[in-house]
């Protein structure tokens, strides 16, 4: 482990998450050891660690470490729990869920981004998470109910199939709006009926298929 990348990692956290006020332990110490730069296009691995988004091909972006802590932090506590994330992308977000000891299960539709998420996933030691190339508005029926989900892409509405597939008690992260900016919601299943937080605004790239918005320009 290169000395220098894990004194970034730390200084990440101190001056980005903790900071901000961010404060999980479990959390804290996931990002403190998920080597971020090992999912970021070479190219890009000198930015790893600053507080911005980052390319990693195919129209696709790894969010701001912020971005990455604050919606996990809206789903703790985790340990133990099953997760389903809906846009693998880089495979970050999902190493950091799986070092909180998490069950994960990742849908991503773009099957160039998946194989590369899975060689990151393999490479920095989180191949237990399981991912599938498919229409994420679609969730993963198969594992149903999830304890948690995450939507790490844009939606215009929360996708009907990932309510479902939620268990009672679950929470359910995801950036919801148009074209632009989105705002940052929480859902909460209780007894059949779901309540909602807001936690400010935020902008990803659009969540696509059929619960979702039907091309990258966000038409519907």
């Amino acid at each position: 482990m290169s000395i220098d990348r894990e004194r970034e990692r730390y200084e990440m956290v101190a001056v980005q998450i903790r900071s901000r006020g961010i404060r999980d332990p479990d959390l804290i110490r996931a990002m403190e050891k998920v080597p971020r730069h090992l999912f970021i296009p070479e190219r890009f691995r000198p930015e790893a660690y600053r507080d911005r988004p980052l390319p990693i091909g195919h129209g696709q972006t790894i969010s701001p470490p912020y971005i990455v802590a604050l919606m996990t932090s809206l789903l703790v506590p985790l340990t133990g729990k099953r997760v389903l994330e809906i846009g693998t992308g880089s495979g970050y977000q999902a190493a950091v869920l799986a070092e909180m000891g998490v069950e994960v299960f990742s849908v991503e539709r773009i099957p160039e981004v998946a194989r590369t998420a899975v060689l990151n996933l393999e490479a920095s030691g989180y191949d237990q998470v399981r991912i599938r190339v498919t229409d994420g508005t679609c969730g993963w029926a198969d594992y149903a109910p999830y304890d948690a989900a995450l939507i790490t892409a844009a939606t215009p509405s929360v996708p009907g199939p990932l309510i479902d597939q939620l268990a009672d008690d679950g929470v359910l992260v995801a950036p919801v709006g148009p074209s632009g900016m989105q705002e940052l919601i929480r859902l909460t299943r209780t007894r059949g009926s779901m309540g909602e937080e807001r936690f400010g605004g935020v902008r990803f790239v659009p969540l696509i298929g059929e619960y979702g918005w039907k091309d990258s320009g966000f038409s519907r």
